[in-house]
């Protein structure tokens, strides 16, 4: 059986999940789903936040500023290229309708 890699997620990361949630009005399964994040995941680091002790997963801090910053910018191109389908698939079934 392959093994997965730990994924390591910084605590900016973190805070912005959390927020899809608090201000965005998200479910936690809708911002899991949108965020490959497990939802038990997003539930504990929620719990972390109230108690004040929201870090960044263990092995981030052995990531230099850059690569932190890719893996980030990887995630929202990620997030972009899934909602640009799930708009292209919209549109198509709107045009098909209308037909």
């Amino acid at each position: 059986m392959k093994r997965i890699p730990r994924r390591i997620f910084t605590a900016e990361f973190k805070r912005e999940a959390i927020k899809l949630v608090t201000e965005q009005g998200l479910t936690l399964a809708e911002a899991s789903r949108k965020l490959d994040v497990a939802t038990k995941s997003l539930r504990t680091w929620m719990d972390q936040q109230e108690r004040g002790k929201l870090k960044s997963s263990l092995g981030a801090s052995k990531l230099t500023a850059d690569q932190q910053r890719i893996r980030e910018l990887e995630r929202e191109l990620a997030i972009a290229k899934m909602e640009r389908d799930i708009l292209k698939k919209a549109t198509a079934l709107f045009a098909k309708e209308s037909k």
